[in-house]
């Protein structure tokens, strides 16, 4: 039953076997440019925090970057910006494979895997409350992800995935018992054999040039932040598309995505190391793209984010104002009418049983996992939908 907010913030509806651009179409509005335009400027990230309240810190952090590029000194500058990206991706990584991937990938109702998987999340030191959370959360942290998720010591989980990718994450949830193991041993019979392309893989704009080519397209071509194209086509954008992977060219099926996010959370947890893990890990950077304007992106657990601001001169003493505010988020990209996710789903066979398309499109929204609720539509079964929060 769809609801207010869910009205609100929007929903992808799936209709397996259906023409292109049928087969995904997204409601979701575009509220930042109306939300934001007029409102004093040190309000905007907490209204961007709410606005996207799914993946909230990423967008106040982005949007404090695009301002401080617009407007320096205008407000302070974000502090610690790379650990906090660190800890709050590390911590919607958790969420997602403890919250969601019982209830999208089980075959029999979520079985023990859900209530294993919340008593998993309960021990988390990296998601305990500020009143009792550890200074340095991290070494615990790492304790807890060899022993509840990975069942076996980090380092070697994480070697194994660079050198062998999916035939790794196969041979792993075969030789392990526990939750995420079953959980995606599970899954694998959903897989489509077919690879992304690295081609279409979208990550931070590789200079000045690139981000003011997509600056302008954010600002100049009407509809661009709702379905955007990178260079003629549409693109995919994930914990698999980092500026700082060494193996962004391993073939990537849906189901092997899946490991991509668990191997981040191993790098998100591992010690500080350049362009490797930790804090070190996700990128992130701004740019000014004119006078009083400013563009910024950051690497967040659904893919590259990218905010852009405009700021009105000021006028006396009153309060800075925004001109200006478009937001371009990974679900857009992902899900984009003829992009890969689109592309997948309408290449399903409508003549197959409805269970093992849900089972196919619960695998997809798993690993590409989109900041809004999807309904799938079966024309052989009327009425009959699912539902992701």
């Amino acid at each position: 039953m769809t609801t207010a907010l869910s009205s609100l913030a929007g929903s992808l509806h799936v209709a397996p076997g259906a023409p292109l651009p049928l087969a995904l179409q997204s409601s979701r509005p575009d509220w930042a440019p109306r939300l934001a335009r007029g409102q004093a400027v040190s309000a905007l990230p907490g209204l961007m925090a709410s606005l996207f309240n799914l993946c909230s810190h990423a967008h106040r952090l982005c949007a404090q970057l695009a301002i401080d590029a617009a407007a320096p000194g205008l407000l302070p500058a974000p502090q610690q910006v790379a650990q906090r990206l660190r800890t709050e991706t590390a911590q919607e990584h958790i969420r997602r494979i403890g919250l969601d991937w019982p209830r999208l990938l089980a075959t029999d109702a979520q079985g023990p895997w859900a209530t294993q998987a919340q008593a998993a999340l309960k021990a988390c030191p990296l998601l305990a409350p500020a009143a009792t959370a550890a200074a340095d959360p991290w070494p615990d942290t790492r304790t807890w992800l060899q022993e509840q998720l990975l069942q076996m010591p980090a380092t070697p989980w994480l070697r194994a995935w660079q050198a062998c990718g999916a035939d790794w994450l196969l041979d792993w949830s075969h030789r392990h018992r526990g939750w995420l193991a079953a959980l995606v041993r599970a899954a694998r019979a959903a897989d489509s054999a077919a690879p992304l392309s690295p081609a279409s893989a979208l990550r931070v704009p590789a200079g000045a040039s690139d981000a003011r080519t997509l600056s302008a397209a954010m600002a100049e071509q009407a509809g661009f932040c709702l379905q955007p194209h990178w260079r003629g086509a549409s693109a995919h954008t994930g914990s698999w598309t980092r500026l700082n992977d060494p193996s962004a060219d391993l073939p990537l099926t849906p189901w092997a995505l899946l490991g991509s996010r668990i191997a981040e959370l191993v790098r998100l947890c591992q010690p500080d190391a350049p362009g490797q893990s930790g804090a070190d890990w996700l990128c992130f950077g701004s740019l000014a793209t004119g006078e009083r304007q400013g563009m910024a992106w950051v690497e967040m657990a659904r893919g590259l984010l990218v905010h852009q601001v405009a700021i009105d001169a000021p006028v006396g003493d009153a309060p800075a104002r925004v001109a200006a505010c478009r937001v371009l988020a990974p679900t857009e990209w992902n899900f984009h009418p003829q992009g890969v996710v689109a592309q997948r789903i309408a290449a399903l066979d409508k003549g197959q049983p409805a269970e093992d398309t849900e089972r196919r499109v619960r695998l997809l929204m798993a690993a590409f996992d989109p900041c809004v609720p999807f309904e799938v539509t079966h024309s052989l079964r009327t009425g009959q939908e699912v539902h992701h929060a």
